[in-house]
């Protein structure tokens, strides 16, 4: 039974790998969760002072509070690129920012919050132009993109099961032939290693290297079944039915009177976030009113991106955000836009 659990564990690393096109030098490392992935790559590169991170206002607190404490440790020096008002990033200010010194560009594939997808392959061109690597937070991508990492040209991949149908407790760190033997595990123990001896150790240059401890097989084995299902479905279809419900609940919220939507007024450059607010309602409020009128569940607050909401949004207590993804049907975007301006109306 042990064999088959191991059997089963590296089937689904190749499931991953090839889910992203990952070619076969690289590595694909199961981590617990996007967050740790990132961490992984904020602690095991080698930091000095005057180290460059370029990233950018869009970044879950996953891909943001890790640089800062770099720059606490070790002296590294943060820029942080900013959008417009809708959230859209080009390529152009990344050209100004990253420069040769740049060491690493951290940024989102698609924001959590406001929905909007960053020209992830034209940053890795200037970054790989100017001798930096570059992380990309796969999060909210992975699962509705078909995703080809050699494509990116990232050096660093990162994203989670739970957001593509698959369990929680289990992430993927992408690490790619160009940086692979750049990076030191986060943890060392266990069946990391290749030998030890009573005054020294060899880890393992295997992803295995980067898996100290225990693994997280069930987890792991969970994942790849969620895949298959995805890759059953076809993601081209999961995006074009997302991206229906997207214009159909952003058009449908921006008619209510009272309603403020954030980020791109074009749907087709969001995905299936919308965040939202209701006049002069506190937007866990909304989403508890959403839960009790109409059993709709919704995610209220700062969404783990603070600078995004406070300075870019100017909006301290935050907001509503609805999520789409494929489960989801047009008769449930109507009912969201049908209680959400019922509330709307009653406090006319």
């Amino acid at each position: 039974m042990s064999q088959r659990a191991t059997e089963e564990y590296e089937h689904a690393r190749l499931v991953a790998a090839t889910f992203i096109n990952a070619p076969a030098d690289s590595k694909v490392v199961f981590t617990k969760n996007t967050t740790e992935s990132i961490n992984t790559v904020a602690n095991g590169l080698p930091w000095g002072k005057g180290d460059r991170i370029v990233t950018t206002l869009l970044e879950h607190h996953s891909n943001y509070i890790p640089w800062l404490r770099l720059r606490e440790r070790y002296g590294v020096e943060v820029d942080v690129v900013k959008p417009g008002a809708d959230g859209i990033l080009d390529e152009s200010p990344f050209q100004d920012a990253i420069r040769p010194g740049t060491k690493l560009v951290a940024v989102t594939h698609v924001s959590n919050v406001l929905g909007v997808t960053l020209p992830v392959e034209k940053i890795a061109r200037i970054a790989h132009e100017n001798g930096a690597f570059i992380l990309v937070d796969g999060a909210q991508s992975v699962p509705r993109h078909k995703t080809d990492v050699q494509r990116l040209g990232c050096d660093y991949l990162a994203f989670s099961g739970h957001k593509m149908l698959g369990p929680t407790g289990i992430g993927v760190l992408y690490i790619a032939p160009s940086a692979r033997d750049r990076l030191e595990p986060l943890c060392v123990g266990g069946g990391s290693i290749e030998d030890v001896t009573v005054s020294s150790y060899r880890l393992a240059r295997g992803a295995e290297g980067f898996e100290a401890g225990t693994p997280p097989v069930a987890e792991a084995i969970g994942l790849a079944a969620a895949i298959d299902y995805l890759e059953g479905l076809g993601l081209p279809e999961v995006e074009a039915h997302e991206r229906e419900l997207t214009e159909r609940l952003q058009a449908g919220l921006s008619e209510v009177e009272g309603v403020e939507v954030y980020g791109p007024r074009d749907p087709r450059k969001r995905v299936g976030i919308v965040p939202f607010n209701v006049a002069r309602l506190n937007p866990h409020d909304v989403a508890l009113a959403l839960d009790v009128a109409a059993n709709i569940m919704v995610r209220s607050g700062l969404h783990c991106a603070m600078p995004l909401m406070r300075q870019l949004l100017g909006k301290p207590q935050g907001s509503v955000r609805a999520s789409l993804y494929l489960y989801n049907t047009s008769d449930e975007v109507d009912k969201l836009i049908a209680t959400v301006s019922d509330l709307a109306r009653s406090l006319a």
